[in-house]
């Protein structure tokens, strides 16, 4: 231990001192002074012992649980040789410990310090790109305006009371249509299971309580709150129904209310008959956005043909709960073009923060523990998305959101200003974090605080008003029942701090003579079978009653029904008593607005704080009594009703958004009557499908063959179509004929997309590549393998179509294609340029006079939202091709990283040509140093890592998908998406979802994504399931036998 002299000394302190010292009380004589340390600890200069001290100090500041028990054996061992040894083992693992948070500290610190110089580095990047068209005067829109000098209270009640005349009766004709996501734990309207699990806490409640307050409100007809269905024999029967209806909503009374109300919609994802935890959801995200999508199509038709005169009535907003559900809403709403709003209840990024400050876990383990990164990740892609963000304090805006690479203040003020004077800001955004203006009556502007949440306060009355509470649950622990309670209610989490606050209790003498302490730590069944969180807050709060003998003090029943808190509220304000929640972090708690939000803020670190703030409550009536008037005056602030206004008001100011389409889209009969070619198309596509024996089906065969088995109404149906259809066929003139009639076919043209009419589509995305990152030749093999597959089987290429899926250009695609007799009509769609481009081979409104194809120009619509080509473009050049950290002044003889490709570039794709791929910066980081300057997009390395792509937020192969579904109601269940086992980066985007995939093994040798992450980010694990029935794999080769097998196993699969 040479060169750890504070090691030494304290060691031989602890072994001087003897075993006796150990056993050493804390009584002290009455007229004795103590005196404090730095710490604030007491101690008696006459009676010190350095080995509590030791233990108190150094084991309480590396927050190392394990220590404790170390100590308990030390202090038992008789032999004094072994007592040595263990205390010397001991101070090694404090010194290891203790060395080894010091370095956490200090890379953290590195860490935030490189953060904030990117951070200012990234603005300094965006104003300078920003032309100078604004005057100093109008630069000044600062969040310190905001800020007058009033009161919380007078603030909040002059806010509210214009909110009130902003959103309301008037609206209700409105009748809008509102999704909520909250995607994780135990989702139901009656009996919550509230503290089960770290799952199912106050964001339950909050979800359920806003579904059915918002579907009380004037304008909102229907409110949707999406969560995980889950049939489970760990959990009840009700969380695997599919629809759980909350309540009627505000338009029952006058008859058009079929489908109005508040309900629980539950959608199956992952693994059907498990409950898992929140970590490990991540994998089948895009499986439960997949059947969401499904709902809200189905129920915009519904909705449509109820309220929305046959027009589909699309959800006026998705609100995401959580990181996960935040991911949800996000591609959600860029599937349907739907402004989204996030609240984001607890940050990664913040508890992250808090993990390493402890010490105990390197970020690697935390990462592998609550997969913080994806959670990161989520969370930054919902800023991308989100319209508005809804927050509850202005600390979680400035000193939580404020950490992540998609919000800056500064930078939000000056894009901000710019919006308001309709100056164009280049594509760059920041989310509004609700610290936001409102009109009063007069029209002038009104600064808004954050919205609150809200609160169902019909449950409480006053006290004098109520029945005598009957509290046996709690009261049974109780020697004296009549004393002051004070009342603590949370989950049993380690950042709900109820240990604290048991010490507190335990070591004041004063506070344990004066009160009780109830402790409501959510339902429990067993200890055992909680998770190790929780047990272990658990274990240690019995521990320490035991420890402090608080028998007959503290109450902790192990179960309580969410109808029981007010009357535990009310038994706490029958004896006079206190609320606390010394939770280490709450954005805004429940339960401070259930306590009335009326009382003393104290450091939840702070021990002995916590004990006198109780003492000064308790003792001092005129005190309580202030408290308690001043809670009967502001808690209708923070109703329901109230907050809710708020919110629509804000929504209402967000920019509205919902599918457009320019084309036309035909229904009903037009179906019925349209172009014939289309006819032809599907039939005589039906007779290229091959007999066992080799024979071909013909028309009249066919007919034959489809009428013999159909009722005589559907006969006369099918003959009268097969006869217009066989009128406009060409006669077989022989076989020379008979062979043009597929050319004669691939030269029509459709009035309308063939995808349409498709109940399945087979989507080509095998992204192989040379090495100058030209399609290598076996894309054609593949492809023409696929074909011969799916046209081999009767019943797989009935209403069968199919889609290539690449990051080539629309040129490039078409070229590649003639270089194997491929005609372009085979397909029904071509999603070119890593998903920007839509087009539709042989439909009219997409091809040009000169045969040329044009993009579906309602997808180019579609993904325009927030898109800044020219910023993109200027921005990617600028980061590329300098020299990391030396800004403008790259040598002008220095290589270029990055070149301009213009023959790949298009109005929604920006590509660049790899010069030195020794130099590419992960996407990761790109993206990161994006977000810093307020561009949100999505980029990609492709055609084996020779490209970099940059393309809309709102755009992916992924999402094309889900655009066709959207537009021609092609359900992505009935997708079969046929992939590499490598590919681009956006290649792990393609693979999970609720379609199926094939992925044919030995086809592309080398992909692109050793650039998607850096070391230490999220895994692929995070992306895609491990094990799915919907993916499966070919063996090495391109053989048609081998695609068909895969594909009928696939077919076979309906989810985990």
């Amino acid at each position: 231990m040479v060169g750890n002299e504070w090691i030494n000394g304290y060691l031989e302190a602890i072994l001087d001192s003897g075993a006796a010292t150990v056993s050493e009380d804390h009584q002290r004589p009455a007229a004795a002074s103590p005196k404090k340390d730095r710490g604030g600890h007491h101690f008696d200069p006459g009676h010190f012992n350095p080995t509590k001290y030791f233990v108190e100090e150094v084991v309480s500041g590396v927050d190392e649980h394990d220590l404790h028990r170390t100590w308990i054996k030390v202090v038992a061992t008789r032999d004094s040789r072994e007592r040595s040894a263990r205390l010397e083992n001991m101070c090694w693992r404090i010194w290891h410990l203790a060395r080894k948070k010091k370095q956490m500290e200090w890379e953290d610190f590195q860490r935030k310090a490189k953060h904030r110089w990117e951070q200012e580095q990234g603005r300094k990047d965006a104003t300078e790109d920003l032309p100078e068209d604004l005057s100093e005067g109008e630069r000044g829109d600062t969040i310190g305006e905001m800020a007058q000098c009033e009161t919380p209270r007078l603030k909040l009640q002059r806010n509210f009371s214009d909110i009130i005349q902003v959103w309301s009766d008037e609206n209700k004709a409105k009748r809008l249509y509102i999704v909520l996501i909250s995607l994780h734990g135990l989702v139901r309207g009656e009996n919550m299971e509230l503290g089960r699990d770290s799952d199912t806490g106050g964001q339950v409640k909050y979800v359920v309580e806003l579904a059915r307050a918002l579907s009380m409100m004037p304008g909102v007809y229907r409110v949707d709150l999406f969560t995980r269905q889950i049939s489970s024999p760990e959990v009840d029967w009700s969380y695997g129904e599919p629809t759980e209806m909350l309540t009627s909503g505000s338009y029952e009374a006058d008859g058009t209310g079929e489908s109005a109300g508040a309900y629980i919609i539950r959608i199956p994802c992952g693994p059907r008959n498990e409950y898992l935890r929140k970590e490990l959801l991540w994998p089948h995200i895009p499986e439960f956005v997949d059947g969401a999508l499904a709902h809200i199509l189905n129920m915009s038709s519904v909705l449509g043909e109820q309220i929305g005169g046959g027009c589909p009535v699309w959800p006026y907003v998705i609100h995401g709960h959580y990181a996960d559900a935040g991911d949800c809403a996000a591609l959600l709403s860029g599937a349907l073009n739907v402004p989204m709003v996030l609240t984001g209840h607890s940050l990664g990024r913040n508890k992250l923060e808090q993990l390493i400050k402890q010490g105990r876990q390197s970020k690697e383990d935390i990462n592998a523990t609550y997969k913080i990164m994806r959670r990161i990740e989520a969370e930054e892609l919902s800023l991308d998305a989100a319209e508005l963000v809804i927050t509850s304090t202005k600390q979680e805006i400035e000193e939580q959101w404020g950490l992540y690479d998609g919000f800056n203040v500064k930078l939000e003020k000056v894009l901000r200003a710019r919006n308001r004077k309709g100056v164009n800001c280049h594509g760059r955004y920041m989310p509004r974090m609700v610290e936001h203006e409102l009109r009063d009556k007069n029209h002038t502007i009104s600064n808004c605080m954050v919205i609150p949440p809200g609160m169902d306060f019909s449950n409480v009355v006053d006290q004098e008003d109520t029945a005598e509470a009957d509290g046996d649950q709690v009261m049974r622990f109780f020697t004296n029942p009549h004393k002051p309670m004070i009342l603590a209610l949370s989950r049993p989490d380690p950042k709900k701090n109820i240990t604290t606050l048991v010490r507190a209790f335990g070591e004041s003498r004063p506070l344990r003579e004066l009160a009780n302490l109830t402790l409501i730590m959510g339902n429990r069944d067993d200890i055992d079978e909680m998770s190790s969180g929780n047990a272990s807050v658990l274990t240690t709060v019995l521990k320490l009653i035991d420890k402090y003998d608080l028998y007959g003090l503290v109450a902790y029943p192990k179960h309580h029904k969410q109808s029981d808190v007010p009357e535990i509220y009310r038994l706490a304000a029958k004896t006079k008593g206190v609320f606390i929640n010394p939770a280490l972090v709450e954005p805004f708690g429940l339960t401070l607005i259930e306590a009335l939000n009326n009382g003393l803020l104290v450091d939840p670190h702070d021990q002995k704080a916590i004990a006198d703030a109780l003492l000064k409550l308790l003792a001092d009536k005129n005190l309580w009594h202030e408290c308690r008037k001043n809670g009967w005056q502001n808690i209708h602030l923070f109703s329901w009703p109230e907050h809710c206004r708020t919110y629509l008001t804000r929504v209402a100011a967000c920019r509205i958004r919902h599918p457009q389409w320019q084309m036309d889209t035909p229904t009903g009969d037009m179906v019925i009557e349209e172009s014939l070619g289309d006819s032809l198309k599907d039939v005589q596509e039906s007779s290229l499908m091959l007999s066992i024996d080799g024979e071909k089906y013909s028309i009249s065969s066919l007919r034959d063959k489809e009428t013999e088995k159909a009722d005589p109404e559907v006969q006369d149906q099918v003959k009268h179509i097969l006869n217009k259809i066989k009128r406009q066929m060409p006669e077989a003139k022989g076989a020379d004929n008979s062979e043009k009639q597929p050319d004669n076919l691939a030269n029509s043209v459709n009035k309308y997309p063939l995808i349409r009419k498709r109940q399945k589509l087979f989507v080509i995305a095998i992204d192989c590549y040379n090495d100058q990152g030209g399609p290598d030749r076996r894309v054609v093999e593949v492809i023409q393998e696929i074909f011969k597959a799916v046209r081999s089987d009767s019943e797989m290429s009935k209403n069968s179509g199919f889609a290539f899926s690449t990051a080539m250009s629309i040129s490039e695609t078409l070229e590649l294609m003639k270089s194997g007799n491929i005609q372009a009509k085979d397909f029904d769609a071509l999603i070119c340029s890593s998903g920007s481009e839509m087009y539709y081979p042989g439909f009219q409104q997409c091809s040009e006079e000169d045969g040329k194809f044009c993009a579906d120009p309602d997808f180019a619509k579609h993904i325009e939202y927030r898109w800044g080509h020219d910023g993109v473009k200027r921005t990617i050049e600028k980061l590329m091709n300098s020299q990391v950290g030396q800004g403008d002044d790259r040598s002008e003889n220095s290589s270029r990283v990055v070149e301009l490709d213009s023959q790949s570039t298009n109005d929604h794709c920006v590509s660049f040509l790899m010069k030195d791929p020794t130099k590419a910066k992960h996407v990761d980081d790109l993206r990161q140093k994006l977000r810093m300057r307020g561009l949100r997009c999505h980029l990609m390395y492709c055609r084996n890592s020779k490209r970099l792509q940059v393309i809309p937020l709102l755009a992916s192969r992924s999402q094309a998908l889900r655009y066709l579904f959207v537009r021609w109601g092609l359900n992505i269940a009935n997708m079969y998406v046929i992939a590499g086992a490598k590919g681009d980066t956006d290649h792990e985007e393609l693979l999970s979802g609720s379609h199926k995939t094939v992925i044919m093994k030995g086809i592309v040798e080398k992909g692109s994504e050793e650039l998607l992450r850096t070391a230490g980010n999220y895994q692929r694990e995070d992306t895609v399931p491990g094990e799915s029935p919907l993916i499966v794999h070919t063996s090495v080769g391109i053989k048609s036998e081998e695609i068909m097998k895969a594909l009928k196993e696939a077919s076979k699969a309906s989810g985990m």
